[in-house]
């Protein structure tokens, strides 16, 4: 059986260990891989909480030099759990066992628990660039000694990661890594985790002093190729060093892959390599760039219609869901935050009219959204229109117009920015609740209760909440880029827009949404649904795809 370590921020199949889709790939993909003989255990931080939640059990210390010390670093394994809550005794394990390992470092935790630091706008990704810093020299350090086992594969994550491929590539102290194969994901091409080289704790001389400093520069010309950023020359770029020195590259979708090999033009509304399309172009060029669609996990059947006999009493559950999610979100806070009050409102407004209404009655037109709020998914509600309207206004205009009991449900959390712009404007409109937080039980009645989920992502790499809504049999309408483009086919599981410009994509977004509103509830409606609830992006055919190209 083939060995692979996966090494990544995040991990789902643990509780509190998700942000974002990558979460959900270290979920599911070692039971997939497990159908194709292939073995995959997990790296990650321990957080401060995972250990004694899942009572791990003490592997070993690895001891690495980083800044100016030698930084002691504490590995724990447990098996992976076949849920969140499970905690597995390490006695059950077998041959066939799945492992976590779990690198434990003040370092890696933070107060609040959670994974990311927000960190500032003058020094973007510095807490977060030196806690994967020490974990990237940890995890190298313990596969150099031997203390996790024996792999032919290590399978790096998004920016958090990539420095490993850098010391495997660079530096003799690490060359015995060179016997792995190295494959590296890039979920979202954005975030880079951009760094200064030296003159500061949170630089790549201070992580890496031992084997770098700033007269490495001066007497050497120039570092290894594939260290400094391309656009910012005082700068590492994690992410590139993850795609230039990795043996393949992988993104989350065929056509995301294709996308990144252009520059990106945000003037015109698109989103592309980000400053790393000559490197990409170079992979594409070696045939080492590899585009595939995540998975997602499906019931035996299809579930073409989530809703109980009471599509009355599912809203109520809904609502009152969200509202206790409101009430949930208070505690963490001094005051009563504006929007959530104003969200607050909203939601007893809506159970007061559903009140009203008889189990055999149907509610109006359920619209929902889920994701984070970053300007790559909530930029095109946002676009103004030629007529000084946002889309987001107008599409709740056309609600109003055309479906005068219906509701949109925007869920998320991300940019602080952000959310004031889309509280200032659902608070002008009363079909529209927007929770900006997540809550899971909430997520989920939202997948399973609505009508329609909009994702107008102005770039996508795969996108997971598409299929999620899609496999409840609620279609969706997206911007045709990325994953959502592979996972999406217009007028047959669902709807699309696209635009040469951001302007043009958020015209034809509202154009398409009134067009959805016109064929709500007829024949045409239901079978796209069907073939929503129809479409299947298994984990087990991805895993096939990952074992022949990727391994």
């Amino acid at each position: 059986m083939k060995k692979v370590l996966l090494v990544a921020a995040e991990n789902d199949a643990l509780i509190n260990t998700k942000v974002g889709g990558m979460g959900d790939v270290i979920r599911d993909l070692p039971t997939a891989l497990a159908t194709c003989q292939v073995s995959a255990d997990v790296a990650m931080p321990e957080y401060g909480f995972l250990k004694d939640y899942y009572n791990a059990e003490k592997v070993a210390d690895v001891l690495v030099p980083y800044g100016n010390n030698n930084e002691s670093v504490t590995i724990y394994k447990m098996l992976r759990p076949a849920t969140k809550q499970q905690v597995k005794p390490s006695s059950t394990a077998n041959d066939d066992s799945q492992w976590v390992y779990l690198f434990a470092h003040s370092l890696f935790n933070q107060a609040d628990g959670s994974i990311y630091t927000q960190g500032s706008a003058d020094q973007p990704f510095a807490d977060d660039a030196n806690k994967f810093a020490l974990f990237c020299l940890a995890v190298a350090q313990a596969l150099v000694e031997g203390k996790l086992g024996r792999y032919e594969v290590m399978h790096l994550h998004d920016w958090h990661t990539a420095m490993l491929a850098m010391l495997r590539h660079c530096l003799a102290d690490f060359s015995a890594l060179k016997q792995l194969k190295c494959v590296f994901t890039i979920h979202n091409l954005a975030i880079q985790g951009i760094r200064p080289y030296s003159g500061m704790e949170s630089s790549f001389c201070h992580w890496f002093s031992q084997w770098f400093s700033a007269e490495f520069v001066y007497h050497h010309n120039r570092l290894p190729h594939g260290i400094m950023d391309p656009r910012y020359p005082n700068c590492v770029n994690p992410m590139r060093m993850g795609i230039v020195m990795s043996d393949t590259v992988h993104v989350v979708s065929p056509t995301y892959a294709t996308e990144i090999l252009r520059a990106s033009d945000p003037a015109k509304g698109f989103f592309g390599g980000e400053g790393l399309e000559h490197d990409l172009q170079e992979k594409a060029d070696k045939q080492q760039l590899v585009g595939i669609i995540n998975g997602c996990n499906y019931p035996v059947e299809p579930v073409v219609d989530a809703k109980t006999a009471s599509a009355v009493s599912d809203r109520l559950a809904l609502l009152n869901d969200a509202q206790e999610a409101l009430i949930k979100w208070q505690g963490n806070k001094a005051s009563v935050n504006a929007t959530d009050f104003v969200a607050s409102q909203r939601v007893l407004q809506q159970l007061f009219k559903c009140g009203q209404l008889t189990k055999k009655d149907k509610p109006g037109l359920l619209v929902t959204s889920v994701g984070r709020l970053t300007a790559q998914k909530v930029m095109l509600f946002l676009q103004p229109l030629a007529n000084g309207k946002t889309a987001l206004a107008s599409i709740l205009t056309l609600m109003k117009q055309h479906q005068p009991d219906g509701l949109l449900i925007i869920a998320g959390s991300g940019d602080e920015q952000l959310s004031l712009q889309i509280k200032k404007i659902v608070t002008q409109y009363d079909n529209c609740i927007f929770l900006n937080g997540y809550d899971e039980e909430v997520a989920d009645k939202i997948y399973q209760l609505g009508d329609l989920f909009l994702m107008p992502s102005s770039f996508e790499p795969c996108g997971i909440s598409q299929m999620l809504a899609m496999k409840q049999g609620q279609p969706c309408l997206v911007h045709g880029v990325g994953g959502l483009k592979d996972t999406v086919l217009h007028q047959q599981n669902g709807w699309v827009f696209v635009g040469d410009d951001a302007l043009q994509q958020a015209e034809n977004f509202v154009e398409q949404f009134s067009k959805c509103l016109n064929d709500y509830g007829t024949k045409s409606w239901s079978a796209i649904k069907k073939a929503a609830a129809e479409a299947r992006f298994d984990w087990e055919s991805v895993a096939v795809q990952y074992n022949h190209l990727l391994y």
